[in-house]
C-alpha cells in the first residue's frame, strides 16, 4: 500500500508545479504532496512505534534513522523521497522476513510429511484408520507401497526399500525388513511393512529434529553478537555526524542550511544498518535449514561457525571410521574350559551392554545355539569390559587390565598383530580364554578423510579403546598418522584438551553415546547415525543423522561457506556504506539513490546471498 500511494503521488507530482516558499521548511500540501504523505504514513507505521520506544529507552537503531529522514524529508518539501524511504525499507524488511520464514517452513514441512492418518491394526486383526497423532508405543500399523510411514518403529513382518531421504539425507532407498528400524516420514517404495510402533507419535525423529531446529534457530552466532554490538555504537555515532554535517558547514558559510540537511538526511539513511543487523541471522537460519534437510542436524549458529573454523578432527575408530558391526572370529580356550562353556559365559556376561562387542558376542553365542546361562550381578567398565555374576561365578570379561595379576596366553599377541580386537574372559584366578572379533573399515573412510584434508583439516587424530596394533591397521588403511590407542573415556577427554590447546577449534567424531565426554570436551561435537538414537540427537553439537560418513565433508563445507558468507555480507555492505556516504557528503548522492542503493540495495544483496545457502546440497562425491 505504501508503494501504491508512492507511485500514484509521483506521477501527480509530475504533472504538477507547485511554488515553494522562501526558505528550506517547506512542507507540500498539495494533492500530489497528500499522497506522498499518506504513503509514507503507511509504510513509516512498521517501524514509527520502535523508534519511539527506542527514544524512550535512549537506544538508537535503524528505525529511529528511518523515522527522522522521512520526518525530514516531509519538512523540506521532499514527500516524493519521504514516501521511497517509507516504501523500500518496508519492502527490504519484507524481504528479510520472507527469507527467515521461508528457511524455516523448509524445516517445518518435514512434520508434514508424516501422514495425518494411519492404518492401525487391532489385537483381532482388524484394519482401522485412526490419527497418526494418537499413535502410542506397541501399536502395530500396516503401511503399503507408495504410503507414508506414520511412525518411528521397527519391522514386524514384510520387506520394503523404503526412502529416508527427509530425515537422513541419504538419496538411495534403503532395504527394510523383519527386525529392521523405521522413521516417521520416510516412503515405502516398495513392498508391504507392518510397523510396532516405538515411540509416540509426538516423539518421533522428525518431531525432535524439527524441534531442535527451531531451538538451534533462536540460538545467536558469536559474530552475529559481535555485530549487534558494533550496531548498538555505530547508530548514534552515524546520528552525530549526520547532525554535524546538517548544522557545521553552513556556519563556515560553505553552502544553505536546505542543501546541508538533505545532505544529513540522506547520511541517516545511508548509515541505516539493517543490512549489517541481518547479515548473519538469515544467512545463518538459512544454512541451519538447508543441512537439516540434507540430514545433518547443526545446534546452532555458535556451532555452525565453530564447525566453519575447525582445522582439527579427532575420530573414535568403532562405529565412526568403521563400520560398528563386530563379528567373532575366533574363540580360544585355556586351562581345560571348552569353547562353549567360554561363548556362554560370555554371552551371558554381555547380555545388558549394548556395546557393539556385547551385540556381536551374543550373536555369536545364538547362532551356535549355546545354552544361555543365568546372570544375577551385572557392572559395565567403561573402555576396559564388565564384571557379572553367571551361573554363581564372578565372571570378567574385557581388556587384560581385568586381570593385572594373571598371567595371559601367547595367542592373545597373536590374534592381536593380526588386526583383530580381543576380549579376555575369566575370574580373579585364571583365564578361561579369548574372543577375536573384527570390524569393517567404512568403504569411504579414506575418501572422506581426504576431502576434509582438501576442506583445511589436516590435522587428524584417531582415539579409540582399542588395541594398538588394531588402532594402526585402521589408520594404516585411512592415511592417519596420528593414534591413540587403549584409551579409557578420560584419557580421551584429556587427549581433546591437548588438541585444543594447540588448536583454537577442536571437532570431534564420535558415537555420541559412549564417546560422550569426549564430544563435550571438543569445541564441536559430532555423532553419526544420530537418526536411530534420540539420545545422540539430543548431546551432540553436530549430528549426522544418517550412519554414514559422507555427510560430514558437506557439513563442514557448509558451514564454511557460512562462515566467508557471513563476511562478505558485512564487508560488502560496509563498503557499499562508506562509498555512498561519501557521496552523499558531497552532494553527488541523493535521498531517492541512498534509499534504493544504501539501505534497499545493501538489504536485498545480504538476503539474496543468504537465500542461496538454502539451496546448497551435498555434491555426489561427498
Amino acid at each position: 500500500m505504501s508503494g501504491v500511494f508512492w507511485l500514484g503521488g509521483m506521477v501527480i507530482a509530475f504533472n504538477t508545479t507547485v511554488p515553494h516558499a522562501a526558505g528550506w521548511l517547506r512542507v507540500r500540501l498539495d494533492i500530489a504532496g497528500l499522497v506522498l504523505l499518506v504513503g509514507a504514513l503507511i509504510g513509516g507505521w512498521n517501524f514509527f512505534p520502535k523508534a519511539l520506544s527506542g527514544i524512550r529507552k535512549f537506544r538508537l537503531d535503524m528505525n529511529f534513522l528511518m523515522t527522522v529522514a522521512i520526518v525530514g524529508a516531509v519538512l523540506i518539501g521532499e514527500p516524493i523521497e519521504a514516501a521511497a524511504i517509507a516504501a523500500l525499507f518496508s519492502f527490504a524488511e519484507l524481504l528479510e522476513a520472507a527469507a527467515v520464514v521461508r528457511a524455516r517452513r523448509a524445516v517445518e514441512e518435514l512434520v508434514r510429511l508424516t501422514p495425518e492418518q494411519a492404518s492401525l491394526v487391532r489385537e483381532n486383526g482388524v484394519e482401522e484408520a485412526v490419527p497418526t497423532g494418537s499413535l502410542r508405543i506397541g501399536d502395530l500399523v500396516r503401511v503399503r507401497p507408495g504410503e507414508k510411514i506414520p511412525i518411528d518403529g521397527r519391522v514386524m513382518d514384510g520387506e520394503s526399500g523404503v526412502d529416508e531421504a527427509n530425515v537422513t539425507g541419504e538419496s538411495i532407498p534403503v532395504s527394510k525388513v523383519v527386525g529392521d528400524p523405521v522413521y516417521a516420514g520416510t516412503t515405502i517404495v516398495e513392498g508391504y511393512l507392518e510397523i510396532e510402533a516405538t515411540t509416540d507419535a509426538s516423539d518421533t525423529t522428525i518431531a525432535r529434529l524439527v524441534r531442535l531446529v527451531r531451538q538451534a534457530q533462536a540460538r545467536r552466532a558469536p559474530i552475529e553478537r559481535y555485530v549487534d554490538r558494533f550496531a548498538r555504537y555505530y547508530t548514534p555515532t552515524v546520528t552525530a555526524l549526520a547532525a554535524l554535517t546538517m548544522v557545521v558547514p553552513p556556519l563556515f558559510g560553505l553552502g544553505t542550511g536546505l542543501d546541508w540537511f538533505t545532505r544529513g538526511l540522506a547520511l541517516l539513511v545511508i548509515a541505516c544498518p539493517c543490512a549489517l543487523v541481518i547479515a548473519t541471522p538469515v544467512t545463518v537460519v538459512s544454512a541451519l535449514t538447508s543441512a537439516a534437510r540434507n540430514g545433518v542436524l547443526i545446534k546452532g549458529g555458535e556451532y555452525l561457525e565453530a564447525l566453519g573454523a575447525t582445522c582439527a578432527m579427532a575420530f573414535d575408530k568403532t562405529g565412526s571410521l568403521t563400520e560398528g558391526r563386530l563379528s567373532v572370529t575366533d574363540v580360544r580356550v585355556v586351562n581345560k574350559a571348552s569353547k562353549e562353556l567360554v561363548l556362554g559365559l560370555a554371552a551371558a556376561a554381555e547380555s545388558r551392554s549394548e556395546h557393539p562387542i556385547a551385540r556381536a558376542i551374543v550373536e555369536k553365542a545364538r547362532n551356535d545355539q549355546v545354552k544361555e546361562l543365568p546372570v544375577t550381578d551385572f557392572e559395565a567398565r567403561p573402555g576396559i569390559g564388565v564384571v557379572a555374576t553367571v551361573d554363581g561365578l564372578e565372571i570378567r570379561l574385557g581388556t587384560t587390565d581385568l586381570f593385572p595379576d594373571l598371567d595371559l596366553p601367547p595367542a592373545l599377541e597373536e590374534l592381536e598383530s593380526e588386526g583383530k580386537t580381543v576380549v579376555v574372559i575369566g575370574d580373579a584366578d585364571k583365564v578361561f580364554g579369548m574372543i577375536a572379533l573384527e570390524d569393517t573399515l567404512r568403504p569411504n573412510a579414506r575418501a572422506v578423510l581426504g576431502q576434509l584434508r582438501k576442506l583445511g583439516i589436516h590435522e587428524q587424530l584417531m582415539l579409540t579403546g582399542d588395541n594398538e596394533a588394531v588402532a594402526r591397521a585402521v589408520a594404516s588403511k585411512t592415511d592417519i598418522s596420528d593414534v591413540r590407542a587403549r584409551l579409557l573415556p578420560h584419557e580421551k577427554v584429556q587427549v581433546v584438551e591437548e588438541l585444543k590447546a594447540h588448536h583454537k577449534v577442536v571437532a570431534m567424531l564420535g558415537d555420541g553415546v559412549n564417546d560422550a565426554p569426549a564430544l563435550a570436551a571438543a569445541t564441536v561435537g559430532i555423532a553419526m547415525g544420530a537418526a536411530g538414537s534420540p539420545a545422540t540427537i539430543e548431546t551432540a553439537d553436530v549430528a549426522l543423522m544418517a550412519d554414514d560418513l559422507k555427510a560430514l565433508p558437506y557439513a563442514v563445507r557448509m558451514a564454511q561457506l557460512t562462515r566467508r558468507l557471513v563476511r562478505f555480507n558485512i564487508a560488502s555492505a560496509l563498503t557499499l556504506k562508506l562509498l555512498l556516504a561519501v557521496g552523499a557528503v558531497g552532494g553527488v548522492v541523493t535521498l531517492l539513490v541512498a534509499v534504493l542503493v544504501g539501505d534497499m540495495g545493501a538489504s536485498i544483496l545480504v538476503t539474496l546471498n543468504a537465500m542461496r545457502l538454502a539451496q546448497t546440497r551435498p555434491n555426489m562425491t561427498d
